[in-house]
């Protein structure tokens, strides 16, 4: 039998000796963060990056390049705070690129249902990706945040087009 609780106490000790800190203890919402991250089947297009370096896993940033649909060719940074009860509560998602887009506001706020009121906990960071990078190749008109750019995608694709390649 493995016994877990001496095996952390000699780990602690060895840190101490060697004039390093005590281990930190990880919360939960660590915890389950690094599993995420650790198992992440990312796009082709998509990145992730840690400003702040890896030891602060909270904070991170998501890099999408849509290679389909009206932002091909474009490159959006996505600021990510999770905050100690993830997954009980869905990350803190901002958009750090100036877009126009239907979904994403002018102060970088997201409309995405999954990071609001259809967030559960057995969603990850790899859905939400995933629903960010839906965004780009299917802006939905329907839940708009920017509701002038939403009124251009529905009553004339082509000028939305037009001023998504001229921004």
């Amino acid at each position: 039998m493995i016994r877990l609780f001496k095996v952390k106490e000699k780990q602690r000790e060895l840190a101490e000796a060697n004039g390093g800190s005590p281990l930190k203890r990880q919360s939960p919402g660590e915890l389950r963060l690094h599993k995420d991250i650790s198992e992440l089947n990312l796009p082709n297009s998509c990145a992730i990056s840690f400003p702040n370096g890896k030891a602060d896993l909270m904070n991170y940033e998501v890099s999408i390049k849509p290679d389909e649909g009206y932002y091909t060719g474009g490159k959006l940074i996505f600021s990510f705070e999770v905050s100690s009860i993830y997954p009980h509560e869905a990350p803190k998602v901002k958009c750090k690129t100036k877009i126009y887009h239907p979904n994403i506001d002018l102060e970088g706020n997201v409309c995405l249902n999954i990071l609001r009121e259809d967030w559960k906990p057995v969603l990850n960071i790899n859905t939400i990706v995933y629903g960010l990078y839906h965004l780009f190749t299917e802006p939905n008109h329907d839940h708009p945040l920017n509701h002038d750019a939403a009124a251009v995608l529905r009553d004339n694709p082509k000028m939305f087009e037009s001023n998504v390649k001229g921004q």
